[in-house]
């Protein structure tokens, strides 16, 4: 199936990566391509292969991440029958079905320590042996890796092998983000958009306004190139207006309906607390002025209680598993601070 895709740029940075990867595609030698996600990995792993001399021969793509550990070697290598449970037919491996063109490894730092000893022998010898078997199998395969990790460290880790490494970066291509080539923005902008105009039906493309472009040039894009096209195509069938596009959501999920978080969910460190009326309620910290001791803890215990309440919405079940107690002892405390109706 031919590819709609096509690989736009102009900035040098870009330009230098595509020359790079232009210039291995003639060496029939191993290509890693890094690259964070979505900046274009498998579109340069195409490239490779088509301006090689193997672009008449197939192109033999495996995401390594899509499986589960227990298949990765039975995908990659192939299984005679019988040789596990489930396995009622042979079954040739990727290496066998690339046979005399390129297999494209994405998510090349998944893969576990014994798959890759079993890749090492693949690229080092030529040979691969079906799992169940016991006789090799002569394979004149090209290999191009992607991954969005920076493998020398994971072999200081130990968690990739370093000879494997070795054998597999012959050349190292490595794709720039997209905040670090801001001309390319527009440039794929108005890509993208004329072609979702097009497919939605437009007469005739309306472009982008000063708005828009602005959004656009000033966003970070850690999604890249991909979280670009997904912006731009939402911006372009949506707008319902006369004139240029000038409105871009770049979050699609920002919406006041939202779902809240259950109350007492466990979120992540970094992550936002979530905006409840329990928010807007102010509850002062409590600062000890006069009063003897009991008194002094007696307006602590009160203010806590505020405090856990409004966390919680009021919601006075909730609070007391947060602090530990039972629900009778919760009321009677609240009770006893005169608490009781917070919130109502």
């Amino acid at each position: 199936m031919e590819r709609t895709t096509q690989v736009i740029g102009q900035s040098g940075a870009f330009l230098d990566a595509l020359e790079r990867a232009s210039r291995a595609a003639a060496l029939d030698r191993p290509v890693l391509v890094i690259g964070e996600r979505g900046t274009g990995k498998e579109l340069v792993a195409e490239r490779l292969h088509r301006l090689s001399p193997r672009w008449d021969q197939p192109l033999v793509i495996m995401n390594c991440a899509a499986l589960p550990e227990t298949l990765i070697e039975a995908e990659l290598f192939g299984h005679e029958a019988g040789a596990f449970t489930g396995a009622t037919k042979a079954r040739a491996g990727r290496f066998e079905e690339a046979d005399g063109g390129t297999l494209f490894l994405d998510e090349l730092g998944t893969l576990s320590m014994a798959a890759q000893d079993r890749l090492l022998r693949a690229v080092e010898y030529g040979e691969v042996t079906r799992i169940g078997s016991s006789r090799p199998l002569r394979v004149d395969v090209r290999i191009v890796a992607a991954t969005n990790e920076h493998l020398p460290e994971r072999v200081e880790k130990g968690g990739f092998r370093a000879d494997l490494l070795d054998r597999l970066s012959f050349e190292v291509v490595t794709l720039p983000p997209l905040r670090a080539r801001r001309g390319d923005i527009e440039v794929l902008a108005e890509f993208f958009g004329r072609r979702m105009a097009a497919e939605i039906g437009l007469v005739e493309w309306p472009g982008w306004g000063p708005n828009a472009l602005d959004t656009l040039n000033n966003y970070d894009w850690p999604g890249n190139v991909r979280e670009l096209r997904n912006v731009v195509e939402r911006a372009v069938y949506r707008w319902e207006q006369e004139g240029p596009i000038d409105h871009i959501e770049i979050d699609p999920f920002n919406s006041p309906y939202r779902p809240r978080p259950m109350p007492g969910a466990a979120r992540g460190a970094d992550a936002p607390a979530p905006s409840t009326p329990a928010e807007q309620t102010t509850v002062p910290v409590f600062e000890p002025s006069g009063g003897d001791f009991k008194s002094r803890v007696a307006a602590f215990e009160r203010q806590l209680l505020s405090r856990a309440l409004a966390e919680h919405r009021f919601n006075q079940r909730t609070t007391a598993e947060a602090l530990g107690l039972t629900y009778d002892q919760l009321r009677h405390a609240l009770k006893r601070h005169e608490l009781l109706g917070a919130g109502g």
